[in-house]
């Protein structure tokens, strides 16, 4: 694992909500068209809601500014969440208090809750409440494996043409083969070769519309 952490530049997107930005990379974390939109819109609605169960298995990859774990336990239902997130460069406390997430809600115990998340210690599983458990794993996703079946799957990693190492088939028969059957992934990259990628690995897939932004988002499920 390397020591050197790459540099991140601190952002607002077009809803008001917190961004950043990789130099390195020129890429940005979340949509610059709104981040708390663009992650309702990819991760919650057409994830999080369409799962029935009430005891649930997610696996994150890609933690980052942990948007996408605060907006599931801002909007879960009732029953267990199991969270697993894989982030390789997890970003510093002096930007954790810089994200405005918590602000973007009217909520009186916001900001105890998304600091939790990110105060979890690395490798524990940590109760954050009663009924959703967090465990982040500082690993690259190529070296990622797990006893636990998913029933949801947020793959927020970086654009493909920055990190094409991350949207192969062989990632995409690692993460289906750690998926519940009915199992459900979605991620806001629509491109024809990880689409491709995703049904080389078994899933079935489908286009749905994107956010803002965005013309198309993918919905992939694990049907067997």
């Amino acid at each position: 694992m390397s020591s050197i952490k790459p540099k991140v530049e601190i952002r607002l997107s077009a809803d008001g909500s917190t961004t950043l930005y990789r130099p390195d990379l020129d890429e940005h974390y979340h949509s610059v068209h709104g981040a708390i939109q663009e992650s309702m819109h990819v991760f919650i609605q057409a994830g999080l809601q369409r799962i029935e169960c009430q005891n649930i298995n997610i696996l994150e990859v890609g933690f980052g500014t942990g948007l996408n774990a605060f907006l599931t336990l801002l909007n879960k239902k009732e029953g267990q969440i199991n969270y697993h997130a894989i982030e390789k460069y997890p970003i510093s406390n002096q930007i954790v208090e810089t994200i405005n997430y918590p602000q973007q809600f009217n909520l009186q115990n916001g900001n105890d809750l998304f600091r939790a998340l990110h105060q979890a210690p690395w490798g524990k599983e940590v109760l954050i409440t009663d009924d959703f458990t967090l465990r982040k794993l500082e690993i690259d996703l190529l070296n990622f494996a797990s006893e636990i079946r998913y029933h949801l799957v947020y793959f927020d990693a970086f654009a493909p043409e920055k990190q094409p190492e991350l949207w192969t088939d062989q990632v995409f028969e690692t993460i289906f083969k750690h998926m519940q059957t009915g199992g459900i992934l979605t991620t806001y990259c629509a491109k024809g070769a990880v689409r491709r990628s995703m049904l080389a690995a078994g899933f079935k897939v489908e286009r749905l519309p994107g956010p803002p932004g965005k013309r198309q988002m993918i919905r992939a499920i694990k049907e067997s």
